[in-house]
């Protein structure tokens, strides 16, 4: 194997996590772990990820905690420039890729000021099992 391809796509897992893993990390109630909605107010206030908080202060997290930030979706890079200050004040921090776009058409809960609620699967985003 390459060895320069094997670390490349272990750094990859190493900074990244799909929305299909941190669904499975929630249901689990995995402790430590906490998920960060990079975006702004308005969007936030539309919907997000059950139990995620909305752009915290970094200084408030605890330094052992399993950070995982998302955006809106992979046409955003919100989420990576969060990830960036969160790794400059020392946090362990991965990038949920597909964002909340790819969360809410995999039909997974969405918490609006209406309550939780889940929209059908999108077909083409099934989730594929891998």
């Amino acid at each position: 194997m390459n060895n320069s391809a094997e670390a490349f796509f272990a750094a990859k897992l190493a900074f990244e996590t799909d929305v299909s893993d941190v669904h499975a990390a929630l249901e689990s109630g995995r402790p430590g772990l906490i998920v960060i909605d990079s975006r702004n107010t308005a969007s936030w206030d539309q919907g997000h990820l059950p139990g995620a908080v909305h752009r915290p202060d970094p200084a408030t997290l605890p330094r052992d905690a399993e950070l995982v930030v998302y955006c809106w979706g992979p046409g955003c890079n919100g989420a990576t420039k969060a990830a960036l200050e969160l790794a400059r004040h020392g946090h362990r921090v991965r990038e949920m890729i597909g964002g909340f776009e790819y969360w809410a058409r995999e039909g997974f809960p969405v918490v609006t000021s209406t309550g939780e609620v889940t929209r059908p699967v999108d077909e083409l985003t099934a989730p594929c099992g891998c």
